[in-house]
């Protein structure tokens, strides 16, 4: 049994990465399938179930801007993390962070604001007393009180999302009238397998993007 919510999410940036370009961060023009399903996973969610996103509407024009700032260039490996941790010392972790500042330029979206259409399914690790009804009832609860486990962002940590439940039979915010194709976008990543990167061909339609679902012929890897 499927439950079916919408979310509204908007933001001063946004930047949904492409996972192309490596150096330079790049954004895809709207959020993809995987970054939408992080925003409502951040409000609820259960081994129980698990969230399938539906379609994306864009309701202001897509617009870019170009932004420079310093990132770090490395991170301290896992073993030396832990060492340190076991000897509660900070020494010999080698933290040269005025050293290792790499200066980078991002393209990201400006002033965004979109719709989230989602439903989700019980999965095989529902127990006795996981039922749709009572995980709707959560989602819902927690959206309108603007509660989440932790602050959902608009692609990255740096851009806070903000957010609002559309409730049951509300009519839906006008979706920006716009129609191109916006080439293959990430889908999500194959967690349950090789963690290869999944792909579909996005394309907006007076403002919607119509997202595959999981097991369709149009995702790729």
């Amino acid at each position: 049994m499927t439950q079916g919510i919408r979310l509204r999410v908007w933001g001063d940036h946004a930047c949904f990465t492409r996972p192309e370009l490596k150096s330079e961060r790049m954004t895809y023009d709207v959020p993809t399938p995987s970054a939408a399903r992080g925003i409502i996973e951040a409000i609820h969610w259960k081994p129980a179930i698990a969230w399938v996103i539906d379609a994306i509407h864009v309701l202001k024009p897509i617009r870019h801007m170009t932004v420079r700032c310093n990132e770090v260039g490395s991170k301290i490996p896992v073993a030396k993390a832990r060492t340190a941790l076991r000897r509660g010392t900070l020494e010999g972790l080698g933290l040269k962070v005025d050293e290792d500042r790499q200066q980078r330029t991002s393209t990201i979206l400006l002033d965004v604001a979109y719709v989230i259409e989602a439903h989700f399914d019980l999965t095989p690790r529902a127990g006795a007393d996981d039922n749709a009804g009572k995980h709707l009832d959560i989602f819902q609860r927690r959206a309108r009180r603007g509660q989440c486990f932790h602050q959902p962002c608009l692609g990255v940590r740096e851009f806070p999302a903000r957010f609002e439940l559309i409730e049951p039979g509300a009519p839906l915010p006008s979706a920006h009238p716009e129609s191109r194709d916006l080439g293959f976008m990430l889908w999500d990543i194959h967690h349950a397998g090789d963690r290869s990167s999944m792909f579909f061909r996005a394309q907006l339609e007076n403002g919607v993007v119509r997202v595959p679902p999981p097991g369709s012929r149009e995702i790729r890897q």
